[in-house]
């Protein structure tokens, strides 16, 4: 039977979901297809690319380096994001902390990238292609309102994959009959709606579709969660989230808290192998 994971995002809050995934990784547990949602699978190329570690790597190491985010990053008219993109999405897989392009390529899978197309306002589900150096999709997929350019794709817009799904479960059940969602927040977490929707419907005014999943977005994501429980109360699939984010911001900068986000997610997957076994044998 097919097996799946999926990737909730949150910038590097998603650095428990690293934690998470080299656990499995140090239990030999690989799945069959992995799908993630903006910095979830952003980090989760390295899950199949199979380096352990290598997430916790780079953002302890360059989380405090401007060049890896800051506003003068944002300001700056040949990258206008608060990430620095070359140095995150090139210099750094490439040259500082490499990435085994090799390994990613030979992964006999599926890998998908959750983005949201500013025209429908809804997510389109694209293939992770396994050599781009410049990491487009993964790019696009991170692409959180305000804080990055919109990219296009095959001739559409796309930001941020967490707005048009946040957690794509549905689409991992609709390829596999097992499914581990790892979440980046506790489960009694419920999300507010965006203070900076002013700005966001100036911003984005030539897409309304667009502007309404923003405005919608807080209701959705909690009733998507409260679904996503009551599947996994029925054994659909098998969540594996934090007790606590440990006040760990999306915009991080110390290092021991993101070492001890990683840590917890960690131990998750470890505490819960068995269970993770059992439940992907069937």
């Amino acid at each position: 039977m097919k097996t799946g994971l999926v990737l909730e995002g949150g910038a590097l809050r998603a650095i428990f979901s690293s934690g998470v995934c080299d656990g499995l990784l140090d239990g030999r547990v690989m799945t069959d297809y992995v799908i993630g949602v903006s910095a979830g699978i952003a980090y989760g190329v390295s899950y199949v690319s199979q380096q352990p570690r290598r997430n916790l790597k780079v953002v302890t190491r360059f989380a405090p380096d401007k060049r890896y985010m800051g506003f003068r990053n944002l300001a700056d008219k040949d990258n206008r994001s608060y990430f620095g993109l070359k140095f995150a999405y090139g210099t750094i897989p490439n040259k500082l902390v490499p990435f085994d392009y090799d390994t990613f390529e030979s992964f006999p899978g599926e890998v998908e990238a959750v983005v949201t197309n500013l025209i429908t306002g809804k997510a389109d589900y694209l293939p992770v292609p396994r050599r781009d150096k410049e990491s487009i999709v993964l790019q696009a997929s991170c692409a959180m309102p305000l804080l990055f350019p919109i990219f296009e794709i095959n001739g559409q817009p796309y930001l941020d994959g967490g707005i048009g799904d946040a957690i794509p479960w549905r689409r991992a059940l609709d390829k596999c009959g097992r499914v581990i969602v790892v979440l980046t927040h506790p489960r009694n977490y419920r999300r507010r709606p965006d203070r900076m929707m002013k700005l966001i419907r100036k911003r984005y005014r030539d897409y309304p579709n667009f502007v309404a999943a923003m405005e919608h977005r807080a209701e959705v994501y909690n009733r998507d969660r409260e679904a996503l429980f009551q599947a996994e109360r029925e054994g659909q699939l098998l969540v594996i989230a934090p007790k606590s984010t440990l006040g760990v911001a999306r915009t991080e900068r110390d290092t021991e808290k993101l070492r001890l986000l990683w840590a917890e997610g960690y131990q998750a997957a470890v505490d819960r192998m068995e269970e993770i076994r059992h439940y992907l044998q069937g």
